[in-house]
C-alpha cells in the first residue's frame, strides 16, 4: 500500500487534518473520544486545536479542546502516534498576543492541558502587529530548542508579516515557519491565492486550510429552501445567496455524481489538489461525519473534473 503521508518540515502527516474547534463544544468528551478513535483507527494521525478552543461557548473559558485531546491522550497511550498541533495568541476576550512572556507561558498552558511534554507544530494563531517578527521567532526558537515545540507554522497573517518573518528566521539562522494555516476553499479562494501562496510557495510552506468545507456549504446538506439544524448553519447559508456558491454546488454534484462520493469528499481532494496544500483541515463531531473526511485521501480527481470545480469557483 502506498504511503500516503505528507510532509510539514520534518513532520509526517496523514493528508486529512482532523480539527479539535468541536471537541468540548459540539461535542461532549465522550463523543470526541469516539470521533478520535475512529479517525486514528482509520489511519490519521494529524489532530488540530488551540489554547481558545472553544472560549466562545457560554461557560467555557477556553483550552477546552486541549484538555479533551490530553484526556485522550493519557486514556490510550498514544501520544507518540500523533503529530499534534495548537496554536498561541487569540484569547477571549482579550487577545494574548505574541509577546515573548505570552507565548512563554501559553506553550506552558497548552502543555499541561494536553498531558505531553512537546508540540509537534506550534502556530501563532492570529498577528499581533504590536510585537516585532524579531521578538516571537526568537520566542518561537528557544522553545524548539528547549524540545518543546517541533516545529512552528502561522495562521491569520498577512504576506507582508509572513515574508518578514521568514526572512528574519533566515538571516538570524532561527526556527523558521514550516507552515501556513490559511481560510481556504472552493467558495473562498481570495482569502489565501494571491500574494500569501505565493510567499508560501517561494518558502516552502506547507497549507493546511482552515474552514475547508466553509463551515458545512460544501457537504451539500445546505441547499435552497432547506432548513439546518447546526450551530454553523447561518455561516453557511450564506453561500446560497451568491452566483459562485450555487455554481459550485451544482459543479460538485456533477464530480460526485461521477465517483459515487460525497460532495465533502470531492470538495477536499479539489483543496488537497491546489499548489502548496499538503492537509485540508477538517472537523466531524459524530463518527458518522468521518468516512466521507477520510475518503478524500483516496479519491482522484480527473484533470476535466478538477478544471470544472476551479471554473465553477473563480
Amino acid at each position: 500500500m502506498a504511503d500516503i503521508h505528507k510532509k510539514i518540515g520534518n513532520l509526517s502527516v496523514h493528508p486529512l487534518a482532523l480539527g479539535g474547534n468541536v471537541f468540548g463544544w459540539t461535542a461532549d468528551e465522550t463523543q470526541s473520544f469516539a470521533v478520535l478513535d475512529a479517525y486514528a483507527a482509520a489511519g490519521g494521525n494529524f489532530i488540530d486545536t488551540a489554547d481558545v478552543y472553544s472560549a466562545w461557548v457560554p461557560g467555557n473559558t477556553g483550552g477546552e479542546s486541549e484538555t479533551v485531546i490530553g484526556n485522550w491522550f493519557a486514556a490510550r497511550g498514544n501520544r507518540a502516534d500523533i503529530v499534534l498541533a495548537t496554536k498561541v495568541g487569540a484569547g477571549v476576550p482579550e487577545p494574548r498576543g505574541l509577546s515573548a512572556a505570552a507565548i512563554k507561558s501559553g506553550v506552558e498552558d497548552s502543555l499541561r492541558r494536553l498531558r505531553t511534554d512537546y508540540i509537534d507544530l506550534y502556530y501563532t494563531h492570529y498577528d499581533d502587529p504590536s510585537v516585532p517578527v524579531e521578538e516571537f521567532i526568537t520566542a518561537l526558537d528557544a522553545l524548539v530548542k528547549e524540545g518543546k515545540v517541533r516545529e512552528i507554522a502561522a495562521s491569520n497573517i498577512t504576506a507582508e508579516r509572513l515574508t518578514a518573518a521568514l526572512e528574519f528566521s533566515d538571516s538570524a539562522g532561527l526556527a523558521k515557519y514550516a507552515a501556513i494555516q490559511p481560510h481556504y476553499n472552493l467558495v473562498s479562494r481570495d482569502t489565501y491565492e494571491g500574494p500569501l501562496a505565493d510567499v508560501a510557495a517561494r518558502h516552502g510552506l506547507a497549507a493546511v486550510p482552515y474552514w475547508a468545507l466553509a463551515s458545512g456549504f460544501l457537504t451539500g446538506k445546505y441547499r435552497p429552501g432547506t432548513v439546518v439544524d447546526s450551530a454553523r448553519a447561518e455561516g453557511a447559508g450564506k453561500y446560497l445567496e451568491t452566483e459562485r456558491g450555487l455554481r459550485v454546488l451544482a459543479a460538485l454534484d456533477e464530480v460526485a455524481a461521477a465517483h459515487d462520493a460525497e460532495l465533502s469528499t470531492v470538495a477536499l481532494a479539489w483543496l488537497a489538489s491546489r499548489p502548496t496544500v499538503v492537509a485540508p483541515l477538517a472537523s466531524a463531531r459524530t463518527v458518522a461525519q468521518l468516512p466521507a473526511l477520510l475518503a478524500m485521501a483516496d479519491l482522484k480527481l480527473t484533470e476535466a473534473e478538477l478544471s470544472l470545480l476551479t471554473e465553477a469557483s473563480a
